[in-house]
């Protein structure tokens, strides 16, 4: 039998096979096609990077130099005016109903009268008074001229008296000076036994005659001047007493004033127990009732005008270019899919939270940036339409600047 052949020594070991050999011209572009991934992704970093600074940087530029400035921060508004009571009193009637339109001049509130009329009635009585007293002053003053005039005629009558009495007495003395010198010349002829005792006698006789003319002449010469003097103290009394009437006159005059001011008080009074309507337009709910009792200053109804605007508070960053005369255009929630066209008429001199009743203050503390904003008055070209609006409601208002 056969057998097969067994080799002697071990069997070789089998060579492991060389990895393929790759040539560098097919390395090359796969290494090369990972590079596009990186480019794109540091692009669209420095992109991202670029808008973000140009964004935060120019945000607010960009902002206020658009032609159309938007905001939803809008509502209607009008001259609403709270109608309150200046006096004291009880409410007669109330005169309107709830949201009612009114006219001018309209009485919306009456309160009862009775006191304030009786006042008005107790002031012109004070009044009529005050001028009586006037009156009388000056039929007092009247009455001191006559009597002036009276003391001014005794003046001047004793005046007349004195002259009178002095040429009386300078008379008397003329033939008093003749009479003595005729006695005389009687007692010497007398002693010359050249005339009788009867001439002598007469001599004297007519002497102590004329002696008595000028003793009653002197005694008339010193009463006229004691009447002058009397007469000259009576009208000086009397011109006194007419300048004390004249004092006491401007002193009525004053006090007539300060009582007819006192009237007019109670008249104006008078006149505040009824509220009229300041204007067209429609008051809102009432607050008083017929019966109820009110003080000064208690509000008794609402006055809402006929003139509406619009208020739009836009933020500080979009009035770079909005100013007064540019147009607008208004969409109000309340009648949706209407464009209503209006104008801007005034812009606020300062924020809105500087008119607040706190205005905020951010010098202590820490301090956090608010974008603030600005009231705009919009005024609807359609005055007509603009009687309709309720203030309150919300508008979406858009200004076209004219950059």
């Amino acid at each position: 039998m056969s057998t097969s052949p067994v080799s002697t020594g071990s069997a070789p070991p089998m060579p492991k096979p060389a990895p393929p050999k790759v040539s560098t011209d097919e390395e090359f572009p796969r290494r090369s096609a990972r590079w596009p991934n990186y480019i794109t992704t540091i692009l669209v970093v420095l992109l991202a990077l670029t808008v973000l600074i140009t964004i935060t940087r120019n945000w607010n530029a960009w902002e206020g130099g658009k032609v159309e400035q938007v905001t939803d921060d809008a509502y209607v508004r009008g001259d609403l005016t709270p109608l309150s009571t200046k006096v004291a009193g009880i409410v007669r009637a109330v005169n309107v109903a709830d949201y009612q339109k009114v006219h001018q001049g309209d009485v919306l509130v009456e309160l009862q009268d009775d006191d304030y009329q009786a006042q008005v009635n107790q002031a012109k009585a004070i009044v009529e008074a005050a001028r009586d007293g006037i009156e009388e002053n000056r039929r007092q003053r009247q009455l001191q001229d006559v009597r002036i005039d009276k003391a001014v005629a005794g003046i001047d009558q004793a005046k007349a008296q004195i002259a009178a009495a002095e040429a009386g007495k300078e008379a008397v003395q003329a033939q008093l000076t003749r009479a003595r010198s005729e006695r005389r010349r009687q007692e010497g002829l007398y002693q010359a036994h050249s005339t009788t005792e009867q001439n002598l006698e007469a001599a004297v006789a007519a002497e102590g005659n004329l002696l008595a003319q000028f003793a009653s002449r002197d005694a008339d010469l010193n009463q006229a001047r004691t009447m002058l003097h009397s007469s000259e103290l009576a009208a000086e009394a009397e011109r006194r007493s007419k300048a004390v009437l004249a004092s006491q006159e401007m002193q009525l005059q004053a006090d007539l004033r300060a009582k007819q001011a006192s009237l007019a008080a109670a008249s104006v009074n008078i006149g505040y127990t009824r509220i009229y309507a300041p204007g067209d337009g429609t008051v809102g709910e009432r607050q008083v009732r017929p019966g109820q009792l009110v003080s000064p200053g208690t509000q008794v109804i609402s006055f809402i005008a006929l003139t509406k605007w619009v208020q739009a508070n836009f933020r500080e960053t979009q009035l770079t270019n909005v100013k007064v005369g540019d147009p607008a255009e208004l969409r109000i929630d309340e009648y949706p899919g209407q464009l209503i066209r209006g104008k801007v008429v005034e812009i606020a001199p300062a924020s809105g939270s500087q008119f607040a009743l706190l205005p905020p203050d951010n010098a202590t503390g820490n301090f956090t940036k608010v974008v603030q904003r600005v009231p705009v008055k919009i005024a609807l070209e359609d005055s007509t339409f603009a009687t309709k609006l309720r203030p309150g409601i919300s508008v979406i208002a858009t200004v076209r600047t004219s950059r």
